[in-house]
């Protein structure tokens, strides 16, 4: 487990950008008792193109304020269950997004992850298959292509639609050679990447234990499309 990042120079935890890698071991940082109001005060201030003596006057209070509890948070995830143990808490970088927003990630398998961010929109989830490496865009078109897991698929997506989740990805323009353009599954075989994401809201829950189990109910809701890319998509 993991509450340090590292790696690219993108932004974490959210379905534009590619999360870095943590390398560091889980730390104990209490038990989750939600966001301090305090936090958003803090992130007010690095609104903008905040300069390098303000990002450090504050680092102090956002580390306490902002990133601690996403750590206590996802430790007490990954207490739910041992799946959710390998998890990264985001530290900063030189862009100003990176002070803004308070991202984290849960490895499920390689390139197969769900994503939490916190600003002042408030808490954000996602899961994701992202950057795959080509025999796992293989393996998913043959499996949405299937007459058994495909049409499950089909339903996992459209479930979450209906739970106000927006689904994207990075799509070809045209479904890959080999597929009949006429195929029942073709939007979902022009897929090289599955991304499915929401706002949590900004409600007073925000800054009580309640935000555990907000969380804990969306990966529930998530966990149907996870199970498939980790059953079908995992190399």
């Amino acid at each position: 487990m993991s509450d340090t990042a590292s790696g690219s120079g993108e932004h974490p935890g959210v379905t534009d950008g590619r999360p870095g890698r943590g390398d560091g071991e889980r730390h104990s940082e209490g038990t989750f008792t939600g966001w301090p109001p305090e936090a958003f005060d803090v992130l007010l201030r690095l609104q903008g193109e905040p300069p390098q003596a303000l990002r450090e006057e504050c680092r102090k209070d956002r580390e306490r304020l902002v990133r601690k509890p996403m750590i206590a948070l996802l430790n007490d995830i990954a207490d739910t269950s041992p799946e959710y143990e390998d998890f990264s808490v985001w530290h900063y970088r030189t862009n100003a997004w990176w002070w803004q927003h308070q991202g984290a990630v849960i490895r499920l398998a390689r390139n197969i992850e769900m994503g939490l961010r916190f600003d002042l929109d408030g808490l954000r989830i996602q899961g994701a298959w992202w950057y795959p490496v080509p025999e796992q865009i293989k393996v998913f078109r043959q499996a949405v292509a299937a007459e058994g897991s495909g049409p499950q698929l089909v339903a996992i997506v459209d479930e979450l639609r209906a739970r106000d989740y927006e689904v994207t990805g990075d799509l070809m323009k045209r479904i890959p050679r080999g597929y009949p353009p006429g195929h029942p599954r073709a939007e979902l075989l022009q897929h090289r990447s599955l991304v499915a994401a929401r706002p949590l809201g900004c409600d007073a829950w925000l800054h009580t234990p309640q935000a555990l189990d907000v969380v804990l109910d969306a990966i529930g809701e998530l966990g149907a499309m996870m199970s498939w890319l980790v059953r079908h998509v995992k190399v």
